[in-house]
């Protein structure tokens, strides 16, 4: 019996576990994932500060034409106070002296023979970066499970922070199985095909952050299979492609199994990508796709990133989904979940036509893909649907309903 989309997405999110964390150098750690949350030791700012170049005044001094006495870089440590009848000039960034209460930007003064004219009205700590604003000394600034991006490495630079953990980076093998499978840099007989499939996984696996390993396609052969199988159980996740359906070589699933894959399931209720496997032998991840390259596509865009965003620790591992409108009406077989590839220009989604099982041309073209119910025989042009991302990564820290009707 086949499961669910959702059925299949909650198995493999009970069934899969982050990996073992690793130290890293701050410049290395970009686009991994944090393995514990980090806490500030010292406030941000670390001081009173200026957000503006100008001069520190006394609020009472509103209106008044005083002389400057000195003048405050960032980076400087004033000693000085500031009296009543007085005025420092102060740049960005420099520290706050004893005394000081406002900031009154150049622009807003007028200067004549060394002499500053303040403002007829000034207001307590104006243009003034309090210390802690920021962050405050002893607060969570980044948690656990979230994305190390350019600028989370700015806070933890801000803090010091030399090293971080973070989830170690998940090691990918992939394969196709085949005869008729061959590398795209051979010449092919006219009852050949070249390997889409295999280069599609691994480029895909990479631009999702994964290490990644190449096996030859295997031969149509139990042992050849077992051979590769064996060869990959270094790996945290196991791609292959083709010999999952029910023809007279398909032999990928009994090999898998024959080699110790506990599977969790191995149908689909999904148009296309039905005969979809996923499994575990020991704690590697074992996903069989269909070898139709969109069918195919579309199972590792829903199920093999789950898996990956899972592995990888981060809090935010379910798929986050677009609320937007049909560009175009759309009608549909019904029976099946359908998945639709389709384009978005950030107000519409609008299908993909032609687009079948076995084709490689719209996988290029899609932005997102939505998915119907089985009763769902019609969308019309500006209906309500759900898009799921393909072309930029959205996700959430809870499971979100991913079907259109």
């Amino acid at each position: 019996m086949p499961l669910s989309i959702t059925q299949a997405l909650h198995a493999i999110d009970i069934h899969i576990a982050p990996l073992a964390s690793e130290l890293l150098p701050l410049e290395l750690a970009l686009g991994r994932i944090t393995a514990q949350a980090y806490t500030a030791t010292f406030d941000l700012p670390r001081f009173n500060n200026s957000a503006m170049d100008g001069y520190i005044v006394k609020v009472a001094d509103a209106g008044e034409s005083l002389p400057c006495r000195a003048t405050i870089y960032a980076g400087d440590n004033p000693q000085m106070t500031l009296q009543a009848g007085e005025v420092f000039k102060i740049m960005t960034g420099a520290p706050i002296p004893q005394g000081g209460e406002a900031i009154v930007p150049i622009e807003h003064v007028t200067l004549h023979e060394e002499r500053v004219t303040l403002p007829d009205s000034l207001k307590h700590d104006h243009f003034i970066r309090m210390r802690g604003e920021d962050i405050k000394a002893g607060t969570i600034f980044l948690e656990k499970g979230e994305r190390v991006t350019a600028y989370a490495i700015a806070m933890l630079a801000s803090q010091g922070i030399t090293h971080i953990l973070v989830t170690r980076t998940i090691k990918v093998a992939i394969f196709g199985t085949g005869d008729e499978l061959r590398p795209h840099f051979e010449k092919i007989q006219p009852h050949q095909l070249y390997n889409s499939n295999t280069l599609m996984f691994l480029s895909r696996a990479k631009e999702l952050g994964c290490e990644v390993r190449q096996l030859h396609s295997s031969a149509d052969t139990l042992e050849a299979l077992e051979s590769a199988i064996t060869s990959a159980l270094d790996a945290d996740i196991i791609i292959t492609s083709g010999g999952v359906s029910v023809g007279d070589k398909d032999f990928t699933k009994e090999a898998f199994i024959n080699c110790g894959m506990h599977i969790h399931f191995n149908k689909v209720d999904i148009k296309p990508g039905k005969p979809t496997v996923f499994g575990q032998i020991g704690n590697t991840a074992v996903v069989n796709l269909p070898g139709n390259p969109l069918a195919s596509m579309v199972n590792y865009e829903l199920f093999v990133r789950a898996i990956i965003r899972k592995m990888s620790g981060a809090t935010a591992h379910y798929h986050g989904t677009i609320e937007t409108t049909m560009g175009e009406a759309l009608s549909l077989k019904q029976g099946k979940y359908t998945v639709i590839l389709g384009r978005y220009n950030g107000k519409c989604f609008t299908p993909i036509k032609p687009q079948m099982p076995g084709m490689v041309s719209p996988m290029q073209q899609a932005d997102g893909m939505l998915i119907t119910l089985p009763q769902t025989s019609h969308l019309e042009q500006g209906d309500r649907i759900v898009m799921l991302p393909i072309a930029f990564e959205l996700t959430d820290t809870q499971p979100q309903a991913l079907f259109s009707h």
